[in-house]
């Protein structure tokens, strides 16, 4: 093992005792019933089963954005849904809507290691899709939100208004990810794969946070716009407070 991978490894089991110090975000409890129905459709429905055990052979977990993530971004788009459609949809359309979100969310990652992976992910998952009993118009939609799901890019207009909503679920339950996932799992994992030397990654990471911070205003929904800067603040107060003892562990030498 390297001593900068060493390092980064002692570094999130640190983080991760201050993400388990954190109250829970207010999401999962104020909308439990959502996040309720959607787990349950996650872990029941034979399409979203099936595609899951599909995307568990494609996705690659040591860059971050592995089954764990995928599954994560499902169960919070299907929510997101639900309480964004529950009003204005019938029980079995909005259980349909839940159900294409959880598949945008499972196949949103296929090429993430790729240039432009939003791009070259929907042109993969609309491969993959044909594959399963999905339509024309759902397959459509789901590719459409994968296209539009990165960060710091102008989302293209849908001209549906399930399509519209779908992508912005799928976005929003993306970033949600940028708050404590981002140091419990996601950024250790992204320095494990390409393994900075550790004092680039200290000059980084001040840019890194600021980049963080930005998402607070991205939120689409909104659901997402009410919940999702809590999850960013959530992250920033880790990092920040990770970044302090990083220093002070630095010129104790």
């Amino acid at each position: 093992m390297s001593d900068a991978l060493a390092i980064y490894l002692r570094w999130r089991e640190r983080a991760r005792g201050m993400v388990a110090r954190l109250p829970a975000a207010t999401f999962y409890r104020r909308e439990a019933d959502a996040v309720a129905a959607s787990q349950a459709l996650l872990e029941r429905d034979p399409l979203v089963r099936s595609l899951h055990d599909r995307v568990a052979t494609r996705l690659e977990d040591d860059f971050g954005h592995g089954l764990a993530h995928a599954t994560k971004v499902a169960l919070d788009a299907g929510a997101l849904v639900h309480i964004e459609a529950r009003t204005v949809e019938s029980p079995d359309r909005l259980g349909h809507r839940i159900r294409i979100a959880q598949c945008a969310g499972l196949l949103h990652d296929l090429a993430r290691k790729q240039p432009n992976h939003a791009e070259t992910g929907a042109a993969e998952a609309a491969a993959l899709l044909r594959a399963f009993p999905v339509d024309a118009d759902d397959a459509r939609d789901i590719c459409s939100a994968i296209r539009n799901h990165e960060a710091f890019k102008d989302p293209v207009r849908l001209d549906t208004r399930s399509g519209a909503l779908l992508s912005d679920c799928l976005y929003d339950a993306d970033k949600f990810r940028w708050g404590p996932d981002n140091f419990t799992d996601t950024l250790w994992a992204m320095l494990a794969f390409s393994r900075p030397p550790v004092d680039q990654f200290l000059r980084l990471y001040p840019s890194g946070m600021e980049r963080l911070a930005r998402i607070k205003s991205t939120f689409r929904t909104p659901a997402g716009r009410r919940y999702g800067p809590e999850f960013i603040d959530l992250g920033l107060a880790v990092g920040e407070e990770l970044y302090r003892a990083i220093c002070r562990e630095a010129a104790a030498g």
